[in-house]
């Protein structure tokens, strides 16, 4: 049970809160239901739409079994949506994972990553492992420690084959300090658009291109060519909407009413009361912008996932059906506020033979209306050439069991 004496003293950031942390590392956590169980053209074509991604390789039918998958596939961060757990706790994990040895500090998404291995096609399941791998103590950008808790999120096809390995890192620090470091920032403007600004968002909309079945070669690829900007926006709440339909809920269990209730007796934290004593889910706050004052923020904000899936459209727009994303990394470093338009850019940076695979490594960026870059990445693309076709990678171990050992590993190192 958790009591004051097992919380970081006054949110400081003790080494027994630490040791406790570490003490975590590849104990299977137990996941929310997905939002879908198996692989559908439904299910996909309303993921892609909520991210504004038509390209035929997911959402029409006709189209997948004259590629080379055969099949419709889904886009690689469809994993996001997927996932039976595939490890059942035991009593001694679930006593482990009881209460938070962070409580009281302030917890910030730092970076994602993902690996991908092969595709999921239309009838898959899928079972996954989430866990932490690693805890690491740095010095904070906001002054004082901070705690560097990374996730790892595991995927396997209904086969048992590996699909995709997720990443995920958050920052604990000291909440006082970070809340010093939030009144030094300049208050952010929410200017209205004037119509040649909003024009400029829509031709680039209309100038959108995809490469489709069009193979782009290796050989053709240069350093410094740069991929065909997206535009994402201006966000509206609506956007968050229709992002939520193919997404689902992820953070609260989903459901309404009665069974938002039964939620609701086991975990109230999760539904902080709204201005009429009402108690509503904790992600209201990316809808509602009075929430999201009340928590220190100016106005609403998306998901790191929607500008995850943002960068992942500019790349499979720009790479064609034969190709296949092989990494993805990026960092949330600024808000991307309700009204804010992002603009994803791309850059060729090195193009290398790893192995057999013809890599393509590319600098990305997500870039609002301000100036400001609010989401930084990396990305490596692998292109077939005209004489050999892409070979999909080979993940560093043959199932969910031995892949988590792999990446404790490798954290450890």
């Amino acid at each position: 049970m958790n009591t004051a004496t097992d919380r970081p003293e006054a949110g400081l950031l003790t080494d027994e809160a630490v040791e406790r942390a570490r003490r975590r590392t590849g104990v299977p956590k137990r996941r929310l239901a997905p939002h879908n169980l198996e692989v559908t053209a439904d299910g996909i074509r309303h993921f892609a739409h909520g991210y504004g991604d038509g390209n035929p390789l997911w959402c029409d039918l006709a189209h997948g079994p004259s590629t080379r998958w055969g099949t419709t596939i889904a886009p690689p961060n469809f994993c996001y949506t997927m996932g039976e757990n595939a490890i059942e706790q035991t009593a001694d994990a679930k006593a482990l994972l009881r209460g938070d040895p962070l409580a009281g500090l302030g917890a910030y998404q730092a970076a994602m990553e993902f690996e991908y291995y092969r595709p999921l096609r239309l009838g898959d399941r899928c079972a996954s492992v989430r866990a932490q791998v690693g805890v690491e103590v740095k010095e904070s950008s906001f002054g004082g420690r901070a705690a560097h808790v990374t996730d790892g999120l595991l995927f396997a096809n209904g086969d048992g084959a590996v699909v995709a390995v997720q990443r995920g890192t958050w920052i604990h620090t000291e909440r006082h300090r970070s809340k010093e470091r939030a009144r030094s920032r300049p208050p952010v403007s929410f200017s209205p658009y004037t119509a040649d600004e909003l024009a400029a968002i829509d031709a680039a909309y209309d100038a959108e291109t995809r490469r489709g079945a069009e193979p782009r070669y290796f050989e053709d690829v240069r350093i410094g060519d740069e991929i065909q900007p997206r535009v994402k926006g201006p966000l509206t709440v609506t956007d968050v909407v229709v992002w939520h339909l193919g997404w689902g809920m992820q953070l609260t269990p989903p459901g309404a009413f009665a069974l938002a209730r039964s939620v609701r007796r086991k975990a109230p934290a999760l539904y902080p009361p709204n201005a009429r004593n009402i108690p509503d889910t904790v992600q209201r706050l990316h809808w509602e912008p009075e929430r999201a004052r009340e928590l220190g923020i100016p106005m609403s904000y998306d998901y790191g996932g929607m500008r995850e899936t943002w960068l992942t459209h500019a790349l499979t727009d720009w790479m064609g059906d034969d190709a296949w994303l092989f990494r993805l990394r990026c960092e949330h470093r600024r808000f991307n506020y309700i009204g804010d338009t992002t603009w994803v850019h791309g850059t060729v940076v090195d193009k290398l033979q790893v192995e057999g695979r013809n890599e393509v490594h590319l600098d990305l960026s997500c870039r609002n209306q301000r100036g400001e870059v609010t989401t930084p990445g990396t990305a490596v693309v692998l292109l077939p050439t005209r004489d050999t076709p892409v070979e999909l990678p080979q993940p560093p171990a043959d199932n969910l069991h031995d892949l988590l050992r792999t990446e404790i590993a490798r954290y450890a190192d």
